[in-house]
């Protein structure tokens, strides 16, 4: 892999779920120029791997109001919709090497087995998976997918740190390697019989894809690096330096969301903002 100092790939990868906001603009922005800095390149990446939630008119929104701001980025840009075949071919990678398996509980059943069993080891995301069909033979698997039952494909944490060892990746926010501990998430789900890849797997394939360079993404996604670096090593994978900038927060001290309707992009906009304002407002 190229050295990240000298030839940086950034990239903005929004979901077309609703309107961006004024943290986005601070996420697009952060990532633009961190490439400008050494002359790299800028890449614009729509996440739209959730096609029921996704939108037509909020992707060409993004695009309009990200010109707006004078950001440029290289085409085509990479729509994860349209490459759900190389989330496959990495999922049969995975499968081949016997670390994924099929599970079918509810949410109800999860918590019944954490109820059940009196305790609950917690991660980033919440408790962690108690591993209720992590046993079952391949022939009651095989079984259960042919009746049509829906499942999501867990990643076999413990198989998979066996395969592995220790991993580390270079974090510039922190200025030193951190050491990764995806076994804090347990068996993350990585796809679902509905849909074909999660945030932690395409992403993970598509930075690899397009030669990203340097991940620039805000601190709370933090922790889904360990489970990223992981991916990485499995699937021989580039790693990328990481940069978890800070969050915009609005007056009450909560992080912006798309909830936040008077601090999209489009409302500023109609209100008489200039770009360079808005640009300020982020305080880059």
């Amino acid at each position: 892999m190229s050295d990240p100092v000298l030839s940086t790939v950034t990239r903005f990868a929004p979901s077309p779920t609703g309107l961006l906001h004024l943290g986005h603009a601070y996420a697009a922005l952060f990532a633009f120029r961190a490439a400008q800095e050494t002359g790299g390149r800028f890449l614009l990446r729509i996440e739209d791997i959730d096609t029921g939630r996704c939108r037509a008119e909020f992707e060409d929104a993004l695009y309009e109001d990200l010109a707006w701001l004078g950001l440029s980025w290289e085409t085509p840009v990479r729509r994860q919709s349209e490459h759900f075949d190389a989330y496959a071919r990495a999922l049969d990678v995975l499968s081949a090497m016997d670390i994924l398996y099929p599970c079918f509980c509810t949410r109800k059943d999860i918590a019944a087995e954490i109820e059940r069993s009196g305790h609950a080891p917690h991660g980033p995301d919440g408790p962690l998976y108690p591993g209720i069909c992590r046993a079952l033979s391949p022939d009651a698997r095989a079984a259960r997918i042919k009746r049509g039952d829906s499942y999501a494909l867990r990643l076999d944490m413990a198989r998979a740190r066996v395969l592995t060892g220790p991993l580390m990746w270079f974090d510039r926010t922190r200025d030193r390697t951190v050491a990764a501990t995806p076994e804090i998430f347990g068996d993350v789900v990585l796809a679902r019989k509905e849909t074909p890849a999660s945030y932690h797997l395409a992403c993970t394939l598509d930075d690899h894809i397009q030669g990203v360079t340097v991940v620039t993404r805000g601190e709370d996604l933090f922790a889904a690096t360990h489970v990223h670096r992981l991916l990485q090593a499995l699937l021989t994978l580039d790693t990328p330096h990481y940069h978890h900038h800070p969050l915009l927060t609005g007056e009450t001290g909560e992080r912006l969301a798309k909830r936040d309707k008077a601090l999209s992009l489009r409302a500023l906009r109609a209100a008489g903002r200039s770009p360079e304002a808005v640009i300020a407002l982020t305080g880059l």
